[in-house]
């Protein structure tokens, strides 16, 4: 019996529906709509944005990285952000089914984020559709590490097998799988949402 759902934030509940603000910014300064993103994103297990994303580097650290290898002085950091993410919207439909779930079931939060990612889902007033959040630089370990699964299962008291988990990154589904929780790989909102729904009401 399912009592718990689980999503992820980024490409779930945040998605960057409009790619012309952050394919601009990248364009004034001679690069790709991709290459910003890993500027920002990327650049494997030692970059900035991953050692922010466990902890090891706070989100503003990251971002002034990502500034002085742009060459722009650090007073340009918060512009650069919201350029960056203009493009990004809160799916509220979403977060209105979420609140909805919450009547009847435990909701959770899993996402690998930087520090900054709870007091923004509070300053955009959806905090409330959810019992808990389990963010990787808060806990210090990320997906897909088994380690962050079995510590948001922990917090809401919940069996692997009790849970439903939605992501849009395939290792991260398998990785819910393989401890016993049902994954759901997010496409789109509509494919997702029929997907939860149909494992609610299986008798499994």
């Amino acid at each position: 019996m399912i009592k718990a759902i689980y999503f992820d934030l980024g490409g779930v509940i945040v998605r960057t529906e409009d790619k012309e603000p952050r394919a601009r910014l990248a364009a004034g300064f001679g690069m790709t709509y991709d290459e910003m993103d890993m500027l920002v994103f990327g650049g494997g297990l030692y970059s900035t944005a991953a050692r922010a994303s466990t902890g090891a580097l706070t989100e503003e650290a990251h971002w002034s990285c990502v500034t002085r290898r742009l060459g722009l002085p650090l007073q340009e950091r918060p512009r650069l952000q919201e350029q960056f993410f203009a493009g990004d919207r809160v799916d509220w439909n979403l977060v209105a089914f979420l609140r909805e779930m919450r009547k009847t079931h435990k909701v959770g939060l899993i996402s690998n984020a930087w520090d900054g990612l709870r007091p923004w889902i509070r300053q955009q007033k959806f905090d409330d559709a959810f019992d808990n959040l389990t963010i990787s630089a808060e806990v210090g370990i990320a997906k897909p590490d088994a380690g962050i699964f079995h510590h948001a299962l922990q917090k809401l008291g919940i069996k692997a097998g009790e849970a439903i988990f939605v992501d849009d990154f395939e290792k991260n589904i398998v990785a819910c799988n393989a401890l016993g929780m049902k994954g759901v790989h997010f496409r789109a909102p509509a494919q997702a949402l029929a997907e939860v729904q149909s494992l609610l009401k299986s008798p499994d």
